[in-house]
């Protein structure tokens, strides 16, 4: 199985686990091994990236990477958690084109850097809010609640 080569060859950098059913597995991984991990989903098992999303959370900024290995019908979810303070991650667009724009979006939407990406330019907002301000970051009030 994917599930048992990925943990064999990536040990330490596997932090967790979800088998939701057997076509669909999120594994939460160290920031550090995202290239080394999608380059092998793609180069050596044949999967193929799909998109990818990000949210702002109590435990920092989590970015899915979604791959699909089609024949069997498998999505997997890379899973990685960025510090709120300085979310940066290396990006995937050298290895997948079309990392480029989403990568792009999430830079501008929740200001994380995607170290090497070849252009971090703004692509949605221009003139709909100031550099350097990130909509979709949240502060966190210490009783649980979130302010927007």
């Amino acid at each position: 199985m994917v599930i048992d080569e990925l943990k064999g060859k990536f040990t330490n950098e596997i932090r967790d686990t979800v088998i939701k059913n057997d076509r669909r597995v999120t594994i939460t991984i160290n920031p550090a091994a995202l290239v080394s991990m999608a380059e092998h989903l793609y180069k050596t098992l044949g999967f193929r990236f799909i998109i990818a999303s990000a949210l702002h959370t109590r435990k920092g900024f989590e970015i899915y990477y979604h791959f699909s290995l089609d024949k069997p019908g498998l999505i997997l979810n890379l899973h990685l958690i960025l510090d709120s303070k300085k979310p940066e991650v290396e990006s995937l667009s050298n290895m997948f084109e079309a990392t480029n724009w989403i990568e792009r979006e999430m830079h501008e939407l929740f200001g994380i850097d995607f170290l090497n990406h070849p252009n971090l330019d703004q692509l949605l907002s221009e003139g709909n809010w100031a550099k350097g301000v990130y909509p979709y970051r949240k502060t966190f009030k210490s009783n649980g609640e979130t302010k927007k």
